[in-house]
């Protein structure tokens, strides 16, 4: 028989989620913190003009690749973390909590995304002048193409940043790539 009071159940429940929170928290830090690996490791390793070695290519694309189902799963779990440990926490410590969610849930959103088309503009329409018109340093790199009687040179300072152009030349499609 329970002898204990209908005013005092929640005190003992608040107890027993206090003296379970430090693994309430840590459950709930390494959800979150596994969520917003999963979008931002590969993002921190796939960006223009730094290096990027083969083991990182390998490691950001399989992070990549699991990403969607993985920061879904991991920011559920945060979630149902975070709101057992809402009830325990002060003003401060809940103002952790959603931030830490919202970050989750923007790491979770853009794992679906294709973010690296933002970092890589493709040039929306190609402009070209002639070679005796052009502004370019003699000095300057150029990818050329010669099709027909056709050509057309893509300066490499413009390409490094776009890396590709879809361009015709004498009536061909082409990408041109860098």
């Amino acid at each position: 028989m329970n002898t204990s009071s209908p005013s005092q159940t929640p005190l003992r429940a608040e107890k027993k989620i206090r003296s379970s929170s430090p693994w309430l928290w840590t459950a709930f830090t390494f959800a979150a913190l596994t969520a917003i690996s999963l979008f931002f490791i590969p993002a921190f390793i796939i960006r223009p003009f730094t290096h990027q070695s083969p083991r990182g290519i390998l490691l950001a694309m399989n992070l990549r690749y699991h990403a969607p189902e993985g920061t879904l799963i991991a920011a559920i779990i945060s979630l149902i973390f975070a709101l057992l440990l809402w009830r325990a926490a002060n003003r401060w410590l809940k103002s952790l909590l959603v931030l830490a969610l919202t970050v989750v849930a923007f790491s979770t959103v853009m794992a679906r995304l294709n973010y690296f088309e933002w970092m890589f503009h493709p040039i929306a329409g190609a402009q070209f002048v002639a070679q005796s018109s052009s502004k370019l340093d003699p000095k300057e790199m150029i990818l050329a193409v010669n099709l027909g009687n056709d050509a057309r040179a893509y300066p490499i300072s413009q390409m490094a940043y776009h890396h590709v152009l879809n361009d015709v030349v004498a009536g061909v499609p082409i990408a041109v790539t860098y």
